[in-house]
């Protein structure tokens, strides 16, 4: 490792920042140093070895933060848009998984792991079950590392067998982990860390998911489980069994939630817990209507994921306009019924776009070190070029945003102060040469492989 220190200068931008719960434009100079912000002036000047960037008044946001996808996926993209769950289940998890080599899961991941970068996700929470091996592990691990994004990868369960993991499943989680932890997660400061993805009570016995939450805890781990889907929240009341059993925590992220009671997001709120929502495949495969406002009323720690782009898209901000436009929607319903024509959005663009920034930060337990560009904090940004002169957008940044953004408009994308996206791709791989090869890989072992 290098001892000379890498000192960057990012003049002439303009730095979305929030004040007063209002995205807003201050046009500055940022200095880098080792990957941290250390100032951010109204003018700022290059010293000796420094690397100069000139924004040329183009759009700097913080990068935005995915909470919940299952990256080893990522080649199977659109093989899934007419599945529900248990088509999800059955065949992806029950046919595919079985089917994937080590090197079909670091090529899937690190793509996954490259088109978020693209598309300004900075920072995601990988949800990797497809643990077959500890070659597969190392795969999934070692792409992560590769692709120059930061990140969570939630260690889970193999998949090779859906039935003997998910449906009631009596199988502890992999004492791998505990190797997985010491062989491969040392550095606390390191850019992709690892929590522990178990089953939970909707998918395991509660002996299980004793045994799985006092391994993460052991393990100082924060933990993550799908809850509150579909028919299995209804069945199981996985929040109350976990209260019963004082297992509930503030280490505990819990993704959908869509059947959660308002006694579960008591529960969830008095103990710290956070929750994921991933609004398009929630609403696509019959887990539910995103409870987005119910869980803010909370207080709960909430950020957004696309989950599986094989049934949905991978943009941060198609999720954020689903789930704006339906929140709306349920919200102008009800009063419809009640015989008035709304005249007013609970739900207003400048929270949303908190939620994919310094939102999903708070539910991976990174806000101190991302989603807000300020001193202290890691270069994890984003710059944006919009056709528009954003100077002028009259209806707010953030208004903006959520009615012109296309990922072309991303020019450059920094993690950790180190560019990874420079004129809309990769600096470091051919994300067309990884497809490529996934289709290699495709034609020889998996036979129902979709690209």
């Amino acid at each position: 490792m290098s001892l000379m220190k890498e000192f960057m200068l990012l003049k002439n931008v303009n730095i979305a920042r929030q004040i007063n719960g209002v995205w807003q434009l201050e046009k500055k100079d940022i200095h880098i140093e080792d990957g941290v912000i250390v100032a951010i002036e109204d003018q700022l000047f290059c010293c000796e070895n420094t690397q100069f960037i000139d924004g040329g008044g183009a759009l700097l946001l913080p990068g935005f933060v995915d909470v919940h996808r299952h990256l080893w996926e990522t080649g199977f993209k659109g093989i899934g848009m007419d599945w529900t769950l248990p088509h999800y289940l059955q065949i992806m998890l029950g046919e595919i998984a079985p089917q994937m080599t080590p090197e079909a899961v670091y090529y899937g991941t690190l793509l996954g792991a490259l088109e978020c970068l693209e598309m300004g996700i900075t920072t995601v929470w990988d949800w990797s079950h497809i643990m077959n091996t500890p070659e597969h592990t190392e795969a999934a691990i070692k792409a992560l590392k590769d692709s120059g994004i930061r990140a969570l990868f939630g260690y889970g369960t193999p998949g090779t067998s859906v039935w003997e993991w998910f449906y009631e499943s009596q199988k502890f989680h992999p004492e791998a982990a505990k190797i997985v932890r010491k062989n491969y997660f040392n550095g606390s400061d390191d850019l992709v860390q690892m929590a522990l993805a178990i089953r939970g009570p909707e998918y395991s016995t509660m002996q299980v998911t004793r045994h799985d939450i006092a391994m993460g805890r052991d393990l100082e781990l924060p933990i993550t489980m799908h809850m509150g889907c579909g028919t299995f929240g209804e069945k199981y009341q996985g929040i109350q069994q976990l209260a019963q059993e004082n297992l509930l925590g503030s280490d505990l992220n819990f993704a959908h939630g869509n059947y959660f009671s308002q006694q579960d997001l008591a529960c969830i709120a008095a103990t710290g817990g956070s929750i994921a929502i991933t609004p398009e495949v929630e609403m696509q495969m019959g887990i539910g209507f995103p409870k987005l406002s119910k869980i803010l009323d909370h207080s709960i720690p909430v950020g957004i994921g696309a989950d599986v782009v094989t049934s949905c898209s991978g943009s941060m901000i198609d999720q954020l306009r689903l789930v704006m436009q339906t929140e709306r929607a349920f919200q102008h319903a009800i009063a419809i019924a009640e015989g008035h024509q709304p005249n007013a959005n609970k739900l207003g663009t400048d929270q949303l776009l908190e939620l994919a920034t310094l939102g999903g930060a708070k539910v991976m337990g990174l806000e101190s070190k991302i989603g807000s560009i300020a001193i202290g904090k890691k270069a994890d940004f984003i710059l944006l070029t919009p056709d528009q002169n954003i100077q002028n957008v009259s209806g707010g940044l953030a208004g903006y945003l959520f009615s012109a953004f296309q990922p072309k408009d991303i020019k450059m994308v920094w993690v950790d102060g180190k560019l990874q996206i420079n004129a809309g791709s990769s600096i470091s791989f051919s994300t067309s040469d990884i497809r490529r090869k996934l289709r290699e890989i495709s034609s020889n072992q998996l036979a129902c492989f979709s690209l």
